[in-house]
Formats: structure tokens, C-alpha cells, sequence
């Protein structure tokens, strides 16, 4: 084979080092002119991140691969290509498991023997990720020249290694708007910490991260329950200057009321029964670091007071202490509540909300994301996947349609618990043990999706004998009231039906009068 056809592809691709392109794109592009080069059913350019392989860009393959991480280690032939210096073509009865089976879009069998052609890319030497081309077609591959795939791989890196050398030139321009967001995002390192879309509003959120990520505020994440504030805490605290020290989680739903201060502060040997040698609470464990309050809302309001001291000067007293410690931690707090609405009601003291909320930041729903649903879901999927000791799990084309129709009340923490449901139902309906399991709608048990918005039932709002609230703090009495009588008065099991955490159940209806 002449040198034409690897000539035609590789012009292109130059002609794009010029051009300011989104990183997707220019991937896109390149994978584009793979498949042209070598016409096959589906493409892939995959990262090294430590041991595993992240998929940047893919073509032809089901829309959730690019949410997956490949472990290496469990993926031979990603090892095998990692581990050579040229292209490898794996020979179509090869015993080892390919990493897409199932996943190659417009098929719908359990294809498991295809023919598989790879090859790794380097840059400075070192390896950084992989270029991997599959076939339905077993003998798609015989005669290639892999000589032509090594000159383009060179290019790939070359065009990864401009990408990476324009970034850097970016980073250090005074207008920080002139930055290649789309090549940040290829190499965030957020990816590595299990934040993933694509979608303008996760776009967004990484942007606001990495802004006041750098700064020493106090950041307050609000968002609804399940949208991972707790990942965006991380994410916060490994983009500041504090992140060799420690962050230190604290849930103040979980604290019963009497262990909050110590919690927060630590105690001196004696000051309560029980306290029988000295420690130290989570402040002073964060001492040069960051401390994440989760739900925030749910501190009593003298704790509340104690924290504001804290905030304001760094001086914090353990509990039967009389001297003061000072500390030096910057705060994240997280709440799926409104704030603003408890400051209002006299269940959160207006001056540590103003002190907490100097950057607030919303995480926004997964209902808002488009199709970041799809990439989550094959973050989720690779992870039941490994679990389950399955060679492929997947998802149908109907499976994906529900996803992307479902409202998701619980966020992406629904979808996680979703998906190992539905690999767990799939797999149990199996005859044997396949080596292939395919989610579909019915696994899912999401319902059916109304059609249109026309089509959805009016919601009427029952009528109220006074205010809102009012009318609210009644409808949670008998709610409350109804699950510990179908519980016969097991607090916990109440909390379970309800949905909500024990220690939240007993607050709430502390604050009802019903304890």
C-alpha cells in the first residue's frame, strides 16, 4: 500500500493544529480520520490516569464507554497494548476478553470475538494513553499495514502534545478567558475523583471550582440531595493551595445534639461523663487544611454560635477547656436545605449563614444535565461490572431512552443505586452465567415517561387553612405521625420510609412538637 491514503489523513489533522477547536472536537476529528485510514466499526482514544484508561473521545461505541474507567489490570489487551511500543493486532479466536464487547453501536447480539487492532501513544517518552480500533468483521484487520497506524499514532501524540503545550500557554495569559476550556477539561484532574459530564452545566460547575478553588473563602455547596456535594468539596479542596494537608468530612445530620461540640472541637478529659481521656475534635484535625461540614442545616443552634466564633477569628475552646486553640481551616460547607428560609424561620442564625455563604455554589440536578446521564451510567456499569465479575455489562437501546426520559428525584445517587439493581436483576434472569449481561427498560423499572408535557396530570394544590408554612409543618406532622404507627414506634424504621436520616427524623420533629 502506497503512502497516499496515511498522507490524505494525516493533512487534515495538521490543517487543525492551527485552528482553535474544542478538545471533543479535535478528538473527534482524529478518530474521524482513523476510521477513514482504516475503515472499521468503531474507534476509541483512551488517557492513562494511573491504572486505569479513561476514554477522551469514541466513535462507534455506545454513548456511556465515555463515563467508564478502565482498570488496566483488569482489561488484558488495554495491558498488552500499554506494555508494547508498536501496534498489536489481536488475532480473532485471541482468549482474551475485549474490553468492548457489547458496546460496538448497530449491534445487538453479545458479540464477543471481533477483529481488535491497537497501539499506544507517547509523549516525552512516557506512555500516555492508547488508540484502539475494533471490526465486527473478523478479517477486517488481515494486511493492514502497521507501519501506517504507528505514522498516525505519531501524529495523535504530536496533536496531543501541542493540545497540552497550547494549554499551558493559555494557563499563563493574563486574560484567563483565552484559556482552551475544552482542553481543560480533557485534563482535568477532576476526572480522576469521579466527577464526570460533559454537559454545559457541569462545564460550569469545574469552572466555578477551579476559580475559587485557588481561593481561601468559605465556600457553602448548595444543591439537592444526591447531586454529590461532597465530590465537589473534594474537588474544591485539591484545587487549593491546602491540598497536601487534610480534609476532614464531618456529617452534622448524624451528630446527636450532646456530641456536637465535641465533635466539632474536641473535649478535655472529664468534661462530661464518658469523656474519659482528652481529644481532639475535627477543627483541630484540619489544623493547615480544609473541613467539610455536611448538611450544615442540621446544627443546633448553639453549636451554631460556637461555629460563627470559630469562622470570625480561629479561636476555638474544647468543651471543658479554659483556654482558647487556634486554628487555621478553611470551611466547605454543603446543604440541600434553603438557608435562607431556615434564617427566616429562626432555625439558622443569619450571621453564620452570611460567614458560611461568602461563595455559595450550586451543584446543579441531574435533570439539568442532558446526557451526562448516559456517561454516568457507564461509570456506574464499569464499576458493577467488575464487581460482579462479568466481562461486559451494558446497556440496551431502550434502557438508555428511559434514562435520559427520567426525572431523577435522587440525582445521580439514584442512578448509582439503580444501576446495581438492575445488574443484580439482569444477571439473576440470565440463564447461566453469561458472560455478557444487557440492562434493559424492564430491568430498569423506571415506568413509562409521559409523551409530552401536555400529557402530564395537572397537580392541583390542596387547599390551606392559612400559610404555606403552616400548612407544610402539618403535612409533616401526619406524615411523620402515620409511618411510626405503621412502625409501632420504631423511630428508625419510620426514618427509612420516610426517606429521611434518624437523626434528622428526631430533629424534625423536635422542631414539629412531636417529641
Amino acid at each position: 500500500m502506497t503512502t497516499h491514503p496515511l498522507l490524505s489523513a494525516l493533512i487534515p489533522l495538521v490543517d487543525d493544529l492551527s485552528r482553535d477547536l474544542p478538545a471533543q472536537e479535535r478528538y473527534r476529528r482524529l478518530l474521524q480520520a482513523l476510521r477513514e485510514l482504516l475503515p472499521c466499526d468503531a474507534t476509541a482514544l483512551l488517557r492513562l490516569d494511573g491504572e486505569h484508561l479513561l476514554p477522551l473521545a469514541i466513535d462507534g461505541l455506545s454513548p456511556d464507554t465515555l463515563g467508564r474507567r478502565f482498570r488496566v489490570a483488569e482489561h488484558p489487551r488495554l495491558a498488552a497494548l500499554l506494555d508494547s511500543t508498536q501496534p498489536t493486532r489481536f488475532a480473532a479466536d485471541c482468549p482474551l476478553p475485549d474490553p468492548y464487547d457489547g458496546l460496538v453501536l448497530g449491534h445487538g447480539a453479545h458479540l464477543e470475538v471481533h477483529d481488535c487492532l491497537g497501539c499506544p501513544l507517547f509523549l516525552d517518552g512516557q506512555a500516555w494513553g492508547v488508540l484502539t480500533l475494533d471490526a465486527l468483521d473478523p478479517a477486517r484487520f488481515e494486511g493492514t499495514d502497521l507501519d501506517m497506524l504507528a505514522g498516525f499514532a505519531s501524529l495523535a501524540a504530536a496533536t496531543v502534545k501541542a493540545a497540552q503545550r497550547m494549554e499551558a500557554l493559555a494557563r499563563r495569559a493574563e486574560d484567563g478567558e483565552l484559556r482552551a476550556e475544552a482542553y481543560r477539561e480533557a485534563a482535568s484532574p477532576a476526572d480522576s475523583r469521579g466527577m464526570v459530564g460533559h454537559s454545559a452545566a457541569h462545564r460550569r460547575l469545574l469552572k466555578e471550582i477551579e476559580v475559587v478553588g485557588a481561593s481561601e473563602l468559605t465556600v457553602l455547596v448548595h444543591g439537592e440531595t444526591g447531586t454529590g456535594k461532597e465530590l465537589v468539596a473534594r474537588a474544591l479542596h485539591a484545587a487549593s493551595a491546602r491540598a497536601a494537608r487534610p480534609l476532614v468530612s464531618l456529617n452534622c445530620a448524624a451528630l446527636p445534639d450532646n456530641l456536637v461540640e465535641s465533635e466539632l472541637f474536641g473535649h478535655v478529659r472529664g468534661a462530661f461523663s464518658g469523656a474519659v481521656a482528652d481529644r481532639r475534635g475535627k477543627f483541630a484535625l484540619a489544623d493547615g487544611g480544609t473541613l467539610f461540614l455536611d448538611e450544615v442545616g442540621e446544627l443546633p443552634l448553639a453549636a451554631q454560635a460556637k461555629l460563627l466564633r470559630v469562622l470570625q477569628g480561629g479561636q476555638l475552646q474544647r468543651v471543658g477547656a479554659e483556654q482558647d486553640v487556634h486554628v487555621d481551616v478553611r470551611v466547605i460547607a454543603a446543604t440541600n436545605r434553603d438557608l435562607a428560609e431556615e434564617v427566616r424561620g429562626g432555625r439558622f442564625r443569619a450571621d453564620l449563614y452570611h460567614r458560611l455563604g461568602v461563595y455559595p455554589l450550586h451543584v446543579p440536578p441531574l435533570r439539568e444535565r442532558g446526557r451526562d446521564v448516559l456517561l454516568l451510567a457507564g461509570r456506574f456499569l464499569e464499576q458493577n461490572r467488575a464487581r460482579l465479575g462479568l466481562r461486559g455489562l451494558r446497556l440496551a437501546p431502550d434502557a438508555q431512552a428511559a434514562l435520559l426520559a427520567h426525572d431523577w428525584p435522587g440525582n445521580v445517587r439514584e442512578l448509582e443505586h439503580l444501576i446495581g439493581r438492575a445488574a443484580l436483576k439482569a444477571l439473576a434472569g440470565s440463564a447461566g452465567r453469561p458472560r455478557i449481561v444487557t440492562l434493559d427498560a424492564a430491568h430498569l423499572e423506571l415506568g413509562t415517561p409521559a409523551p409530552a408535557e401536555a400529557a402530564r396530570p395537572q397537580v392541583v394544590a390542596p387547599a390551606t387553612d392559612g400559610d404555606l408554612r403552616s400548612a407544610t409543618e402539618r403535612f409533616q406532622r401526619d406524615a411523620i405521625a402515620a409511618a411510626l404507627a405503621r412502625a409501632e414506634g420504631n423511630w428508625a424504621a419510620a426514618a427509612r420510609e420516610l426517606g429521611l436520616d434518624r437523626a434528622n427524623l428526631h430533629r424534625l420533629a423536635g422542631r414539629l412538637g412531636l417529641r
